[in-house]
């Protein structure tokens, strides 16, 4: 498990280009002027996270409820769909839970990636933990960073240092809430992995099989067919600091990190071509990584990982999500 100071580093060396970019990164928090219910359906308005510490890297989303996770210390936070504050729902450092990344909801179920700890981690929607996950212990770096379900409920987890992907049997995942503590297990092995920088870092599942994986660095999309291990990079214009993802039928909208932008892609039936519809912002955009869907609204996290990683200047003392018009 790395300290919070070697993580510090080794992303340094990873996310070369985040340092590099940082310093164009100008765009100021600007919360939205109050509005009417209705207008706020059609423009894009501001959730507060309540945590001076909050980094939200990750965001997910159901009926119920809205979660985002911190990579700085661990923390969850949570709240109604339509509410204007996060509030803490899991405190971090709790259950040795100190890093999140990745956020997904399965059902009842909380998934958590936990970024350069290489730690995962099950949650019910109550709070109480289902399972932790550890990475093998082969002496490699290593970053647990998104995770996608299957349609058979199986889970699976990208590692942007390592070229894997992890799955979890649905039937653990659904299992009662012991605590019980497990290794990842590899399942499949990933191609055009480049050493010392970000990989396969955004993943969503298809209904007929299929992963799609974005590559961070290199910016390129890959399919992986469930059934076979077949891994085949789509024919898609490279989209560099890809980072989360989320799949609206053959739609992809990708949060880019670097570039401050929410990349809208269109996939074939077949997921072997992508094509790009648009690329937007928004006033107070400050490196999204995170991206949900919530009803006809899409969120999307200002992490402001420059200053969390380099220090660079803090663009807003409050950290958010931003809500959006779904198209």
């Amino acid at each position: 498990m790395f300290t919070r100071i070697a993580a510090r580093a080794t992303q340094r060396r990873a996310l070369t280009t985040i340092a590099v970019a940082s310093t164009a990164l100008a765009a100021l928090a600007l919360p939205v002027p109050a509005a009417t219910a209705s207008a706020r359906t059609q423009s894009a308005y501001t959730i507060a996270i309540n945590g001076g510490n909050a980094y939200p890297e990750s965001v997910a989303a159901d009926r119920n409820h809205i979660y985002a996770g911190s990579i700085a210390d661990g923390t969850v936070y949570r709240g109604r769909p339509g509410t204007k504050t996060l509030e803490p729902f899991l405190p971090g450092g709790q259950d040795d839970r100190t890093q999140v990344t990745g956020i997904k909801i399965d059902g009842s179920r909380l998934l958590l990636a936990g970024a350069f700890t290489g730690r995962f981690f099950i949650y019910t929607d109550t709070g109480k933990l289902v399972a932790s996950y550890a990475v093998p212990d082969t002496g490699e770096p290593t970053l647990v960073n998104d995770e996608a379900v299957g349609p058979d409920g199986d889970v699976y987890i990208t590692d942007s240092f390592r070229a894997v992907v992890y799955r979890i049997p649905a039937a653990e995942v659904n299992a009662p809430a012991t605590g019980a503590r497990r290794t990842l297990q590899v399942a499949y092995h990933l191609p055009d992995y480049v050493a010392g920088t970000s990989n396969g870092n955004g993943i969503v599942a298809t209904p007929d099989g299929n992963l799609i994986i974005g590559y961070w660095a290199s910016g390129a999309l890959y399919r992986l067919t469930l059934a076979t291990g077949e891994v085949r990079k789509i024919d898609a214009p490279a989209l560099t600091s890809a980072d989360g993802m989320v799949r609206d039928g053959n739609t992809l909208y990708i949060a880019r990190s670097v570039t401050n932008e929410v990349a809208t892609v269109r996939l074939s039936g077949d997921d072997t071509r992508g094509t790009v519809l648009s690329e937007r912002a928004y006033p107070g955009i400050d490196t999204p990584t995170g991206i949900a869907i919530s009803g006809n609204r899409l969120l999307v996290t200002n992490s402001q990982m420059d200053n969390y990683l380099y220090g660079a200047p803090l663009q807003s003392s409050v950290f958010t999500v931003e809500s959006l018009p779904l198209h």
